[in-house]
């Protein structure tokens, strides 16, 4: 049983929008019209509307913060939802060869279905730009933007060895890929995005508390809304 006015809202609201409520053909790869916006069917030609949002992405090594963020965050911002991706991670993506492509693919999905409720999402796990952009369901998206966590070397071996030994993070060989991946975000962050290079903005959690981290993260996400919402 529906709850009173909840018909009215799954009339308007599309809920499986890669199937065509129209002719029900299954297609991911629709063309979107900004102007709605639309989603178009390629079979029937469609025009679904759908709310078409920013994807905020924060990243970083683990030892960073981003699990501590992902707890706190959905707290200090409730605008939006907050989600962690390594909910879904199974050894079948782990497919560097192809950039985890089908992992992408997945969150982006989820996360276009939970933007149908007119909130934003927020993703926490290791990424880099350019992976969500390759995938056709990026497209669904007004802007997808990216928050790295990094600190110093020192500051995150020392997080990665004091943690549990059930985490496995302690050995010199999953320290070393966390630094290098650390180093590698400082090295190619970014101020301002092109077609081939997304932005990619830092912050750095050395010295920050977890709640000073959530808050900044907090920040970052509702200016970067701000800045979408201008350009429209």
């Amino acid at each position: 049983m529906l709850l009173p006015g909840c018909a009215s809202v799954l009339r308007k609201t599309p809920r499986m929008f890669n199937v065509c409520p129209a002719c029900g053909v299954y297609a991911a790869e629709k063309a979107i019209d900004p102007a709605g916006p639309f989603a178009v069917c390629p079979t029937c030609g469609y025009r679904h509307p759908f709310h078409r949002l920013p994807l905020f992405v924060v990243t970083g090594a683990s030892g960073a913060g981003k699990s501590t963020v992902c707890l706190t965050l959905p707290e200090r911002l409730p605008e939006c939802v907050t989600l962690e991706m390594d909910i879904l991670w199974r050894p079948e993506f782990n497919r560097p060869d192809d950039d985890y492509r089908a992992f992408r693919d997945v969150w982006l999905r989820i996360a276009k279905n939970v933007g149908q409720s007119g909130r934003p999402v927020v993703l926490g796990g290791s990424a880099v730009p350019g992976q969500f952009e390759r995938c056709s369901e990026a497209r669904y998206f007004a802007a997808i933007y990216y928050l790295a966590l990094v600190c110093d070397d020192e500051t995150l071996a020392a997080r990665l060895r004091a943690r549990p030994a059930w985490r496995e993070s302690a050995g010199d060989d999953f320290v070393g890929r966390m630094l290098a991946f650390n180093g590698w975000l400082k090295e190619n962050a970014t101020t301002s995005a092109s077609p081939a290079r997304p932005q990619l903005d830092l912050l750095d959690t050395t010295s920050l508390s977890p709640i000073e981290t959530v808050e900044r993260v907090a920040t970052w996400v509702r200016g970067c809304a701000g800045a979408t919402n201008s350009v429209r």
